[in-house]
């Protein structure tokens, strides 16, 4: 094999779990393709010593230190095949090159499936979130909207007062039931049931109605599906959360395959940058475990 381990995905856990293992000297090739899932945003938020920092710079300055070691390769590249051969794996990569490593590290991070509301994906990462622990500070206690897309955008309505006057604006995808008006009401959140038109200005809501809505920034939850289909094709058991697919993985971020890791946004269901690097601290711990011990 060439590798001890070949990490699919340069993004926030993937480059945590290559500093883990390179320092433990072992071989690791990262393979990139260049879509982190926050390239929509202009800062990230709650990730020590980088708080406010655009996640450009935060990436730039991991890869400058990781490129110091010298057990690192680094693809930029997209792996589109993966396959199970005599002590490892198998990944080819779209411009036909194919690696081998001892044992695989899915960092893919997931696809963000959003609402078709005109004007909502032109302002993805900019005024529309889906994260208030990242973003909700900086709406500086304005009014915030919550987009309904279905049962799950109940629990972001009954969130987001701690951050600002909350209207809950159901668009025809979820009805609160006598219990769930009961804790918006406690909660301070107003329901809004008019349908949405379309978004424009900075978070500006047409309904259907006739009203304008203003809003200091809007929530939506949307629908994640891993980023690639490199787990399906190994065999890797997929899970079903009210968000969507995520990967399934154990406590150490060991696959339903094994010697497959999965970390980041696509096995767990929920996503930040400090969440994203401590999930790859774990894989790394996993697959580490396993090349010392299996």
């Amino acid at each position: 094999m060439e590798h001890d381990v070949i990490i699919i995905g340069g993004s926030y856990s993937g480059m945590s779990a290559a500093l883990q293992r390179v320092r433990a000297r072992r071989k690791v090739l990262v393979i990139d393709a260049g879509e982190r899932r926050n390239r929509f945003a202009s800062h990230g938020h709650g990730f020590l010593t980088q708080d406010g920092v655009a996640p450009d710079v935060i990436v730039a300055q991991a890869g400058v230190q990781l490129a110091k070691y010298p057990t690192l390769s680094w693809i930029e590249g997209k792996a589109n095949a993966a396959k199970q051969v005599e002590g490892g794996f198998e990944i080819a990569t779209e411009d036909g090159r194919s690696f081998t490593g001892r044992r695989l590290l899915l960092a893919l991070g997931v696809k963000d499936h959003l609402p078709g509301i005109p004007g909502l994906a032109e302002r993805w990462g900019q005024s529309v979130f889906h994260c208030p622990y990242c973003h909700g500070y900086e709406l500086d206690q304005g009014p915030i909207g919550v987009i309904g897309v279905g049962a799950i955008s109940m629990h972001q309505a009954s969130m987001l007062p701690d951050w600002g006057p909350t209207t809950f604006l159901t668009n025809g995808s979820h009805e609160p039931d006598k219990e769930e008006r009961e804790l918006l009401d406690r909660r301070g959140a107003r329901i809004e049931p008019s349908e949405i038109v379309e978004i424009s200005g900075k978070a500006d809501v047409l309904l259907k109605d006739g009203q304008v809505l203003s809003f200091a920034g809007l929530f939506v939850a949307p629908r994640i599906e891993p980023s690639s289909p490199l787990a399906q094709q190994l065999g890797c058991e997929i899970e079903d959360t009210p968000i969507g697919q995520i990967i399934r993985a154990n406590e150490m971020k060991e696959t339903s395959v094994p010697f497959v890791f999965a970390c980041g946004d696509v096995a767990r269901m929920a996503g930040s940058i400090a969440l994203a690097v401590g999930d790859g601290a774990m894989a790394a711990g996993g697959v580490h475990h396993s090349l010392m011990f299996r």
